[in-house]
């Protein structure tokens, strides 16, 4: 389905589901129910044809010198209903760009949640993944600084939701607040491999958890996430025997581990953030990888300047445990210099325009795509991108 025409279709069932919320006014069920919704409208450009730019490795293809709509545009709904006190329920879809380049709309969220007290909560469900800080609003454009969440950092998260729990406590420390939350679940989703190869990330197990205290305009979180995959990559529809040949290059059983740390400073019109992570896999498919990210911006009215820095950089795996040809592929070796301006319209409406200039080694190859073959064609490892995105919430 053509981004457009889903868009589109999801737009008037959100229209339709409001006007019959507000036909509905007098009913005494009106303060239990909520209706919202969330949007990103962009185009981009880079400047190449041989890389293709993903917004992150969930996107089968991505923007190259045309001007696409596909890799930010979105369209979301979340409807809430409170229970009692004590007991609510969220459901949210979302229409993006698939796995499969098609835009049907997914349920991202499907949960109900229990509060026995101020301070606690627990979480029954489909649930956002919380690996890193902000990672579980970053679909949410309006939400978020930049025009998207930088690709060195979160390009790698192929996990936008998982089915399962979680449980969070608060307290009061000092001057702040410490916060913590713990998950576990297992994955529904599929992910693109290469070409018009997908991977099934179904049954993948996710367990971790974050603490986080916010003290006035600081705010840290150090996280820790488990993932163990069900299913193994499809290597061997790219080289019939390759698992057997070299076992070390399963999946299946094998753990990756995501820590990270973010802090951020917002006070006034000043906001910094500075995020920082690293991956480590048991299996040799994919090279251990360091990214992070620093972001400062400055609101004057409704204008908010931001410049920022973000890089990740893997390790290669010896040819003597897999065959370069394969664990190559997963190879990261880039910074990217990123600009931009905020304009807030209106409430609720907002206007980006961002410049990223992406300078790499020419064998950093993962953060991107390359076309409908398997092949990879050579490039230098530099590339600008051109973006533009109106985002809202409603």
């Amino acid at each position: 389905m053509k981004p457009g025409l889903s868009l589109l279709m999801l737009g008037l069932a959100v229209s339709g589901a409001a006007t019959a919320f507000a036909a509905d006014s007098a009913s005494p069920e009106e303060d239990r129910l909520t209706l919202h919704g969330f949007g990103t409208l962009g185009i981009a450009r880079s400047g190449n044809d041989e890389a293709q730019y993903v917004r992150d490795l969930s996107q089968p293809y991505g923007a190259t010198r045309d001007w696409s709509a596909k890799i930010d545009s979105m369209l979301g709904l979340q409807a809430g209903y409170r229970l009692n006190n004590e007991v609510n329920g969220v459901l949210q879809a979302v229409s993006r760009y698939r796995y499969d380049g098609s835009w049907e709309p997914e349920i991202t969220w499907a949960f109900l949640r229990y509060d026995p007290t101020p301070s606690a909560s627990l979480r029954l469900g489909r649930l956002g993944t919380e690996f890193y800080m902000q990672a579980d609003s970053r679909l949410v454009g309006y939400s978020n600084l930049t025009l998207r969440p930088p690709p060195d950092y979160f390009g790698t998260l192929i996990f936008s939701y998982f089915d399962g729990i979680d449980a969070g406590l608060s307290k009061p420390l000092g001057n702040g607040l410490l916060r913590g939350k713990l998950f576990a679940g297992v994955s529904p989703e599929r992910s693109p491999f290469v070409a018009n190869i997908t991977w099934d990330l179904s049954g993948t197990l996710l367990a971790g958890g974050h603490i986080d205290y916010q003290d006035g305009p600081w705010q840290v979180r150090l996280g820790h996430t488990q993932v163990r995959f069900e299913h193994e990559l499809p290597l061997d529809r790219l080289v019939p025997g390759i698992t057997s040949a070299y076992p070390a290059l399963s999946v299946v059983d094998k753990w990756t581990r995501f820590d990270s740390l973010g802090v951020v400073y917002d006070r006034g019109p000043l906001q910094l953030q500075l995020m920082l992570s690293r991956t480590e896999h048991d299996t040799a498919a994919y090279e251990d990888t360091r990214s992070g990210y620093a972001i400062a911006s400055y609101r004057s009215n409704r204008f908010t300047p931001y410049l920022g820095y973000s890089k990740v950089k893997s390790d290669p795996i010896p040819a003597s445990i897999a065959p370069p040809g394969i664990t190559s592929a997963t190879h990261s070796d880039q910074h990217t210099w990123f600009a931009g301006v905020r304009w807030d319209l209106q409430e609720n409406l907002a206007l980006k325009a961002q410049v990223d200039r992406i300078r790499g080694a020419p064998d950093s190859i993962f953060p991107f795509r390359y076309g409908p073959t398997a092949s990879m064609p050579p490039w230098d490892g530099r590339m600008t991108v051109f973006s533009v995105a109106l985002d809202f919430v409603f």
